[in-house]
């Protein structure tokens, strides 16, 4: 048994990647699915369709590779986070669709608990802060809005589960309630210095402890699949949420390197080591993996909208028909126009933390067209990862001044990679395997299943495609930076 598949279940789509033995991509298959949207600032979706595009892609990265289920060793699951589910024990059954991450409707709940005073103690013992982004809040919507389930849950009926979670209970036949620690650290009811769920903040939410998964390692056995399903039963090694499992992906495990993934949103995380560093900035702090029991620690910035704002420029305003058409477009932008979008659709995350803000375009022209809002948003993202860099930069030390590894789809475009560059004044490093959250996924369960060294070794084995320099002048940057600053500030009055 020689390979690994890596399924990375994200915000918009479902992947399988086959992996060998050396981690080297030998088949892919994607599907997107729908995005559902019953109400401003609500994103949901149907667990059925996570399933069956999860299954469908699995089935089809293995048909591609040309091998049997006999040659794979193991599975590593990667999953977009935060969003929740809660489903029916014995049935196997959602209560209701899956509540995404990026959606809002919890605001009022948290805005309540901040009046309340409780902000200080869930962020000292979860690393986060009060915002809809994460599980907690959810799984309260949830129990208090769709009929009966508050009772069904006191009866210890019903489960509650990250994507990865509900996967897991879906692969192995409802055998295995549970999820990773990287995972459990973002639902707002995980304590990350203990390692344990905290039972004063369910109490807080109402939440009953019955629903919840039992935590595990990063690599770890978390069952076998179905034999059903791929034609024998196959076991699953490694889980990390996405943002952790691309950390492990491009080997950052030494404290101070820093990576930033690009996808529907964007992500950075800044490895801290044994060490909880709290924020003064509203960065959260949090679990980057756990492996054979020790947990190591991160700083993160997250950013709701990155190659998100690309999909509105293409869905949206219908200015492009696919993403790699953005870098014309803004290579062909009026220099003379100073054009900023502030990408808030879903609101502003780190370091703002403003669930309420809405997106906005500032310093419009008669003259301005498709190219000069194309460049304006490619440059929100890099505005955005300053934002984030100087945040973890004052939380940190010198962290900013480093290098940035970055991956996810956005990082193809080399016109929005010489603007990550310029903007921050530090070099940006693209890798030569940018499928960096499949590939973190894929290691860890090569690592549990013997087939992959231990994170020394593997980290020596990491490559560089492309390193980005700075190549903007100082006073430019910073004019450029300031205008940011300023369309952010106006942004949050309306």
């Amino acid at each position: 048994m020689t390979h690994i598949l890596a399924i990375d279940q994200g915000t918009t789509s479902s992947r399988a990647i086959l992996f060998d033995a050396s981690l080297k991509v030998r088949a892919v298959a994607q599907e997107e699915f729908p995005q559902h949207y019953p109400a401003s600032g609500w994103v949901e979706h149907d667990p059925s369709d996570l399933w069956s595009t999860v299954a469908g892609t699995a089935r089809a990265a293995i048909e591609k590779a040309g091998i049997g289920a006999d040659s794979i060793a193991a599975i590593g699951i990667t999953n977009q986070r935060e969003t929740t589910l809660i489903w029916d024990r014995a049935t196997g059954e959602p209560i209701h669709r899956a509540i995404v991450w990026q959606d809002r409707r919890t605001a009022d709940i948290c805005g309540a608990l901040k009046s309340a005073g409780h902000e200080p103690m869930i962020t000292a013992r979860t690393g986060l802060l009060l915002d809809p982004y994460f599980s907690g809040t959810k799984i309260k919507w949830l129990l208090d809005h769709v009929p009966g389930a508050r009772a069904r849950a006191a009866r210890g009926e019903l489960a509650f589960g990250t994507v990865d979670t509900f996967l897991i209970w879906k692969l192995t036949g409802g055998k295995v309630h549970a999820t990773d620690a990287t995972n459990a650290a973002r639902t707002l009811i995980y304590n990350i210095a203990t390692g344990e769920w905290d039972a004063d903040i369910c109490a807080l939410l109402d939440i009953p402890m019955s629903l919840l998964p039992e935590v595990k390692d990063c690599a770890a056995d978390y069952g076998t699949t179905r034999p059903d399903l791929f034609g024998r039963e196959i076991p699953i090694l490694g889980v990390a949420g996405d943002q952790q499992a691309a950390t492990v992906g491009q080997a950052c495990f030494a404290p101070g390197m820093m990576k930033s993934t690009y996808g529907t949103g964007c992500f950075a995380l800044l490895n801290t080591g044994t060490d909880m560093v709290p924020s003064k900035n509203r960065l959260l702090t949090t679990i980057a993996y756990r492996l054979d029991g020790q947990t190591t620690y991160a700083l993160e910035g997250s950013i709701f909208i990155a190659g998100a704002v690309v999909q509105w420029l293409r869905d949206g305003l219908k200015i492009i028909r696919e993403a790699k058409e953005t870098q014309p477009l803004a290579d062909a932008a009026d220099p003379s126009q100073d054009v900023v979008l502030v990408p808030a659709f879903t609101g502003l995350g780190a370091p703002y933390w403003r669930p309420d803000c809405r997106g906005a375009v500032y310093g419009l022209t008669r003259n301005s067209g498709p190219a000069e809002l194309a460049k304006a948003a490619l440059e929100s993202v890099g505005y955005q990862t300053r934002d984030l860099l100087e945040a973890m930069r004052s939380d940190w030390g010198a962290a900013a001044d480093g290098i940035l590894r970055v991956d996810g789809g956005m990082t193809a475009s080399d016109w929005a990679m010489q603007f990550l560059s310029d903007i921050l004044g530090a070099p940006v490093d693209r890798p030569v395997v940018t499928e960096t959250t499949a590939l973190g996924a894929a290691y860890l369960a090569g690592l549990k299943a013997g087939l992959c060294p231990p994170p020394a070794e593997f980290q020596t084995s990491w490559a560089l495609e492309r390193r980005f320099t700075p190549a903007m002048d100082d006073r430019t940057r910073n004019a450029k930076y300031a205008r940011w600053g300023r369309a952010v500030a106006a942004t949050m009055t309306v």
